[in-house]
């Protein structure tokens, strides 16, 4: 596998560019706590701070309560062995530990300060690290040479009270781990009767077979080469302690004369080091991981042509199979931070192994698809490890490293609720879990039919196959039965059509003639011939999931992924219509960013509503928010702020409030106000004191559907806001119309909304609960 690269002029340029503006560096720190008045500045600092000092010198434990400390990882470095660029000192090796700093922020919600020692004396280097203890809950050193590194690793995890981590070392050897333990697990072959020959002697080569070690590998069966030929007993140049471990009683001096009959070759040396001859007097099945970058040691389709029975682990990301460590170290300290552990044993080294291998066994998530360029990979030869873009990583491999914790006895503070904890981290990995959390629950206890109209899309189909798994819905898939079960296969997903998954083929379904009726009787006198209502049953998946749902052939609708929303809501709404009582539909879209959720109504439909209106949908929307177990709070916007303007806008606004204050008096509700007035009762109280509305609003009604677009695709962009919707209101029976751009988690997210609206109607229909729950 070849590929074009840009030259290097073109790349530094660009990571040049990319280091500098717009601000220098990739990191910056920001205040978890409010600073706004002078009463938040007396308890952040003097007197207030006080408090917390105090209570942590009676007992050190609550540092982890009051500072920042159980989720703040030093990554250390004294640039002695910076990527491929050698001895290049502290300073140059600065963007690197920024980098790694983003990594654990990014993939682990790992907070990280990443500090440049100008130390070359090992105890020198071990006090000034020692002495930073109180600072942190972890140390990651990086990108420090050997043999040096394993000594100052030694000597400060005998010194220090919290993890010390060489990831270079660990991280490396947990994947290789993990690998290997899926490599034996294909070719049958057990680790203790395994030979292994190694290319390279180095910190992370050792490391490696340590932990294979740990795992069962039989030293007598581990052959090690370096620069110097065959690591033997008696032999002087370039011996250490650490490399003495692996010194065999041999004659043999070359990896040449060791590598026959090999199992596993492990390669962490330099490019083009091992010949394809070599590889094909391995034993079968042999597992080549060529890990020197950017050339391995043997190029995979090399490898593959003189063995193909060669299973291949590069650390290039254009390969299958790639060893990078970010598949494992912010996992493993996130799980070492939650349970306050004091060091990194071989105990939870081991149980990340095994969950980093278990998962590769897992189906294949959507991130993983796309970060395989839409190529889904299911566990064997070319997918042995999981890919460093599944979201699942975190979610299996901290709660295992959390467990091997308290199981082997260094976690302070052990989690009691392991449950709860996943729940936590699933929160992190889908920003929506917080506030879809309750309707989840929801929807799994009130099983409804929901119908998709883009049957075939893949994210439809991945979306499918999650909502069966966790019991959200039964969905019924629109497209035809040969197409969806050759890309459910292609996508690695379990879905067979009317064996595990209803179908309604548009090209052969029985009930297509009633369906052609049903669709005439509705629109007939808008322009539509029997003909041509037949044409769209046949052809319209939309007209045909409204349908649907129409004679309660389903109980909701998720359409859009591949339609525009002009056309599919006209469908919707000759077909579905309003509710009873309901004038006209609405829109309602969700943005979650970090600094909150928030409502945004109509964002979708209505280009310019009349205040009873904007009256009925700031009702919809309310009740829609209820449904989150969110109280709304809605602000009615406008360029004017309590009457200070007459415009058109402004009066239309100012009268939907007097509505809904006097239809709707338990929502909170004001207006007319600017938008920095509806996020700060401050700013608020200057212009209004005795406002109708409390705190901050979080449902935002806008006054036309020009400004509320404009104001949602601003605000997602600039914020990079998590968007949810739109959420279709009004409709007399559940349907609802999802963006384009949504992801197979919007289409999940949407069916549980859809799922417990559709239920709680039926509730309603039979006398249970009110309508408007």
């Amino acid at each position: 596998m070849s590929q074009m690269k840009p030259s290097s002029e073109t790349l530094d340029d660009a990571a040049l560019r990319y280091h500098q503006n717009p601000l220098p560096g990739k990191l910056e720190i920001q205040a978890t706590k409010p600073l706004a008045t002078q009463r938040d500045l007396s308890l952040a600092y003097s007197p207030g701070v006080a408090a917390p000092c105090l209570k942590i010198a009676e007992d050190p434990t609550l540092a982890l309560d009051y500072t920042a400390r159980g989720n703040l990882v030093a990554v250390i470095s004294n640039g002695t062995a910076v990527l491929g660029l050698g001895s290049i000192g502290a300073l140059a090796g600065k963007p690197v530990m920024e980098g790694k700093a983003v990594l654990f922020k990014k993939f682990a919600n790992v907070d990280v300060f990443d500090i440049e020692v100008e130390e070359r004396d090992v105890d020198k280097f071990c006090d000034v690290v020692a002495a930073l203890e109180p600072t942190f809950g972890g140390i990651n050193l990086e990108d420090i040479k050997g043999p040096d590194c394993f000594e100052i690793e030694d000597q400060l995890k005998a010194r220090m009270n919290i993890p010390v981590f060489h990831d270079d070392q660990h991280g490396t050897a947990i994947i290789v781990s993990a690998a290997v333990t899926n490599a034996l697990s294909l070719s049958g072959k057990k680790i203790e009767d395994v030979k292994i020959v190694c290319s390279g002697a180095g910190a992370a080569a050792l490391a490696c077979l340590n932990l294979l070690v740990s795992l069962g590998a039989d030293r007598k069966n581990i052959w090690v080469c370096d620069i110097d030929g065959v690591v033997y007993e008696g032999r002087e140049a370039s011996m250490d302690r650490w490399k003495s471990v692996y010194a065999q009683a041999t004659d043999k001096r070359t990896l040449g004369e060791v590598i026959d009959g090999a199992d596993i070759f492990l390669g962490l040396s330099v490019g083009g080091l091992l010949k394809p001859e070599m590889v094909t007097r391995m034993a079968d099945h042999p597992l080549v991981l060529a890990l020197a970058n950017p050339t391995p040691e043997i190029m995979p389709d090399l490898a593959r042509e003189a063995r193909p029975d060669a299973l291949i682990c590069t650390g290039r990301s254009d390969y299958p199979n790639q060893v990078n460590n970010v598949l494992c170290f912010p996992y493993l300290f996130r799980g070492a931070l939650d349970v306050g552990a004091t060091a990194i044993n071989e105990d939870m080294k081991r149980a990340a192994v095994q969950a980093i291998a278990d998962l590769a066994k897992e189906e294949p998530s959507e991130v993983v698809a796309k970060a395989y360029g839409g190529v889904t990979r299911t566990f064997g030869p070319d997918y042995l490890i999981p890919s460093p873009f599944d979201p699942r990583l975190i979610l299996r491999i901290a709660p295992a490293v959390a467990r091997a914790a308290m199981d082997s006895g260094v976690a302070v503070r052990p989690i009691e609720d392991f449950d709860a904890y996943r729940d936590r981290l699933n929160r992190f990995v889908f920003k929506t879990g917080v506030l879809m959390k309750p309707i989840f629950a929801e929807a799994k206890t009130k099983t409804q039919r929901i119908v998709y109209a883009e049957g075939e899309d893949e994210r439809v189909l991945r979306a499918a196959q999650v909502i069966q798994e966790e019991g959200l819905a039964e969905p019924i898939l629109i497209g035809r039965p040969k197409v969806i079960e050759s890309r459910a296969e292609r996508y690695g997903l379990r879905l067979v059509p009317g064996k595990t998954i209803e179908v309604i083929n548009p090209e052969d379904d029985p009930r297509f003639r009633d369906y052609s009726d049903l669709y005439f009787s509705l629109v007939g006198r808008d322009g539509v011939t029997p003909d041509a209502a037949r044409t769209a049953v046949r052809s319209n998946t939309a007209v045909i999931g409204a349908l649907a749902v129409k004679r309660g052939d389903a109980d909701a609708l998720i359409c859009g992924v591949e339609s525009r929303f002009d056309s599919l809501f006209k469908d919707i709404r000759s077909i579905i219509g309003c509710a009873p009582g309901v004038e006209s539909m609405a829109a309602l879209s969700i943005l979650m960013g970090q600094s909150g959720t928030y409502y945004l109504v109509d964002t979708a439909v209505s280009e310019d509503p009349t205040a009873e209106e904007i009256a009925e949908m700031t009702k919809l929307a309310a009740r829609q928010v209820r449904r989150f177990g969110v109280t709304p709070k809605a602000a009615l916007l406008s360029h004017s702020s309590f009457g200070s303007r007459d415009s058109a806008s402004a009066r239309k606004m100012r009268k939907a409030a007097e509505i809904l204050w006097r239809t709707e008096p338990d929502l909170e509700v004001d207006g007319e106000m600017k938008g920095d007035e509806a996020l700060s009762e401050m700013i608020r109280s200057r212009s209004m004191p005795d406002g109708r509305l409390s705190g901050e609003a979080n449902l935002m009604v806008f006054p036309n559907l020009d400004s509320a677009n404009i104001a949602l695709t601003l605000i997602k962009e600039m914020t990079q806001a998590l968007h949810i919707g739109p959420l279709l209101l009004g409709a007399a029976q559940p349907a609802y119309i999802v963006a384009r751009s949504t992801t197979a988690r919007g289409v999940v997210n949407m069916t549980a909304v859809a799922a417990v609206e559709a239920a709680n109607r039926a509730a309603a229909a039979k006398g249970r609960v009110p309508a408007d729950d």
